[in-house]
């Protein structure tokens, strides 16, 4: 494995579900497992409780850039599986792009800022702060100033990212946010690619995409091997990498109580998702 796989391990950055009780995504579609990239930041711990404090500051757009700034730069000089994945992206970035075509990089909310502000430090560019409600902010490459943005005036932007699925939040609000600022996103870098269609929405829109690990079935045989899932999860892991829809469809037919489950759920985040699941019929039941 890559050291980035080997580092999603150690960080416990991928999460197995129990038989039968997958895990809702972002987008409203269901899966067997979940990659919690932002782990990379160092542990399980650490990065959820910078998750915790970027929520604290998500009131105050115009300064929160720079406090994040701040944590990830104290980061990336303290912890070395954080460091090596901020510059194993920077290397994938100058590697396969002219740097100097690039004018900004950005990161939305909220898990792309554990990437993409040290990024924009490291490489020297302006950084886009992209909120899901398109609204934006530009901080110099130190982050010294930051202030409200409407018009990059047709600037390119590569935007950095933890993990890419089915591309829902570039879809719904990276892409239509740059847009609205007259810009062009061409580029994206994220760590972990899902293998789920993301990656080829992504390059319809003509956004050249990078990225330095994806899941795949020898993720699953390692798992596997190492006695983190047993043989039924095995199986249905492959299942799912070979067709995530019919398998997952045919896990929602054969088991009609999940969703009933989830719809008496108290947790916020779980009814947002399993309602973007029914009222979108994502599954085609």
């Amino acid at each position: 494995m890559s050291d980035i796989m080997s580092y999603l391990f150690e960080t416990k950055a991928v999460k197995f579900c129990e038989e039968n009780k997958p895990f809702f995504l972002t987008s409203g579609m269901i899966s067997p497992y979940f990659v919690n990239t932002h782990f990379l930041y160092g542990n399980e711990k650490e990065a959820t409780d910078f998750l915790a404090y970027i929520d604290t500051l998500l009131e105050d757009r115009i300064n929160l850039p720079k406090k994040v700034f701040e944590k990830v730069l104290s980061q990336y000089e303290n912890n070395d599986i954080f460091k090596y994945t901020i510059d194993t992206m920077v290397k994938a970035i100058t590697d396969n792009v002219n740097v100097s075509e690039i004018d900004y990089i950005s990161g939305g909310e909220r898990r792309d800022w554990y990437f993409s502000n040290m990024i924009a430090y490291l490489l020297k560019k302006p950084h886009l702060t992209l909120f899901k409600d398109l609204e934006a902010f530009e901080s110099t490459y130190d982050f010294s100033t930051t202030e409200k943005v409407t018009n990059i005036q047709g600037k390119t932007v590569l935007n950095a990212s933890d993990l890419v699925t089915v591309a829902s939040n570039y879809v719904r609000s990276w892409i239509p946010a740059v847009k609205n600022l007259n810009g062009k996103l061409l580029w994206t870098c994220y760590v972990v690619d899902r293998k789920e269609g993301g990656t080829e929405i992504l390059q319809k829109e003509n956004i050249k995409t990078i990225s330095l690990a994806c899941v795949d079935n020898s993720l699953f045989e390692k798992a596997f091997e190492l006695g983190i899932i047993n043989q039924a999860q095995l199986d249905m892991l492959k299942a799912f990498y070979k067709d995530h829809f019919t398998t997952m469809r045919d896990f929602l037919v054969n088991h009609p109580e999940f969703i009933e489950e989830a719809l008496k759920s108290t947790n916020e985040r779980t009814l947002k998702r399993v309602k973007l699941l029914t009222e979108g019929n994502l599954y085609n039941l």
